[in-house]
């Protein structure tokens, strides 16, 4: 009978270790990470004050240099597309859960795992650069973690003037004087500043993307890896070609009709125009199974 116990309890042993070697060897099979890569044309981006000799420079199709001290966006709103077109939706109307604010200069946020993703083959992804319209507001009491998140001190993401959220923050330096540039994106409100009763939607500054896989992210047998590229020589080439002067090199606000139409120049060069380009500066370097 002790022998009989003695390899019940052997057995019990060995398949408990073989249980938590497959967990060990696959401990996330069913989580896509996103990886965003950002660069001027194909070269990752390095931050750098003025006076930098490591700070990426980029030369834009009219000539012009520039580069960048700070650079942040806001990734919402995401989907999987699946194989026969089914769509998985990941967490869209939780910004605590499905939002996430790319920081170039924290390494840690240029990767966003999707987790509990079912399993299957997805051939495209979807999300937003910004935040949808009825999400758009500074509710610190709904989405505390995305609102610390995009309002912490090193982050800034929050509008001064309004109750909405900034989608891009790009701070640098142009031309051989290194004259300073703030170009800041996010939707905007019409109406009394002083009276939010009276606010409607101004400018829509969020634009949906959709990027096709080179080859299907494949979800359940190992985690996958999708690397996104965000190609920064947009700003100044994309679909209008942009030269940065005083006038339409500083930071938009609700106050200024001009600052608002330059506004919309970076975006629909940052996220496309909605209709004819879904990408804007955004691509799939690779996906890795």
């Amino acid at each position: 009978m002790k022998t009989i116990k003695n390899y019940l309890l052997a057995s019990v042993c060995s398949l408990a270790l073989i249980s938590c070697s497959d967990n060990d060897d696959n401990p996330v099979a069913n989580n896509i990470t996103l990886h965003f890569n950002n660069t001027f044309k194909d070269k990752t981006i390095a931050l750098g004050n003025a006076a930098s000799n490591t700070a990426t420079v980029n030369t834009s199709a009219k000539g012009q240099i520039h580069r960048f001290s700070e650079l942040k966006y806001v990734i919402s709103n995401i989907r999987l597309i699946k194989a026969d077109g089914g769509e998985f939706p990941y967490n869209i109307n939780d910004l605590d859960k499905g939002a996430t604010v790319v920081n170039q200069a924290k390494p840690q946020t240029l990767d966003y795992v999707l987790s509990n993703v079912p399993a299957g083959e997805y051939k495209q992804i979807k999300f937003g650069l910004g935040v949808k319209h009825e999400l758009n507001n500074l509710d610190q009491a709904r989405f505390p973690k995305f609102y610390d998140e995009a309002g912490a001190n090193d982050t800034e993401m929050h509008w001064q003037w309004a109750t909405g959220y900034r989608f891009a923050k790009l701070e640098g330096f142009y031309d051989t004087d290194n004259k300073e540039f703030s170009i800041h994106t996010g939707s905007t409100l019409n109406g009394d500043p002083d009276d939010s009763s009276s606010w409607v939607q101004g400018v829509d500054a969020y634009r949906d993307i959709t990027l096709t896989l080179p080859n299907n992210a494949i979800v359940g047998s190992k985690a996958s890896k999708v690397t996104i590229e965000a190609d920064f020589d947009k700003l100044l080439s994309g679909n209008t070609e942009i030269t940065l002067e005083p006038g339409n090199a500083t930071t938009p606000n609700v106050h200024s009709g001009n600052k608002m139409e330059n506004m919309v120049l970076f975006v629909d060069n940052l996220g496309g125009n909605g209709s004819s380009d879904l990408q804007g500066m955004f691509s799939v370097e690779r996906v890795e199974n």
